[in-house]
């Protein structure tokens, strides 16, 4: 019982020395002094039909406890770490997505005239016309073909009056008027579908 007894309690002085040799990763590697291990109180002997239990003083002798000294205050280097090492604060991450595609097409309604029909297409970034196409126009004879080939050139595109001018106060094609008034009617229609 007494080697039992002696056996636990170098194992807790033991245990306690190396965490106080030990200490924080700062601490300096010079072995600091511990107190000497006082010898466990060993109790005589169970009395005959009990219990071999620790009283209560050997079981608190059992349980030797080692107070470390407090360690001298170490000189901080430049670049060297102490045992508070503050972890920079981070800083959240604002991501921006790239912008989404504001280019829509918006279609103006057809405008019938006594050549045909016109029927005009923008396209729009943002609120910017950046581009013009005649989905419809007048090409039963050859002359209203000619006439709405001279109206698609003069307006349609990218580099048209529509575009240049961003809107329909656009100027007649001469020998074209019914057609041109249609096509700025089927524009306008396009305009205001696109508000």
């Amino acid at each position: 019982m007494r080697r039992a007894l002696l056996a636990i309690a170098g194992l807790a002085a033991g245990t306690t020395a190396l965490v106080v040799l030990k200490g924080a990763p700062e601490a300096s590697p010079v072995a600091q002094e511990l107190p000497a291990p006082r010898p466990p109180v060993v109790p005589s002997g169970p009395a005959p039909g009990r219990s071999a239990e620790p009283t209560p003083t050997s079981a608190a002798s059992a349980r030797a406890t080692v107070t470390p000294k407090p360690r001298a205050s170490a000189t901080r280097t430049p670049g060297s770490r102490t045992g508070t090492s503050a972890r920079p604060t981070s800083v959240p991450r604002t991501t921006t997505a790239p912008p989404k595609s504001t280019t829509r097409k918006v279609t103006g309604s057809v405008v019938s005239n006594e050549y045909g029909n016109v029927q005009v297409q923008i396209t729009l970034s943002g609120t910017r016309i950046v581009d013009v196409v005649a989905l419809e126009l007048p090409q039963e004879t050859a002359q209203s073909d000619r006439r709405s080939e001279e109206i698609d050139g003069r307006y349609s595109g990218t580099a048209g009056q529509v575009v240049q001018k961003q809107g329909a106060d656009l100027d007649t094609v001469s020998g074209a008027t019914a057609t041109s008034t249609s096509y700025r009617k089927s524009l306008q229609a396009a305009l205001d579908r696109a508000r």
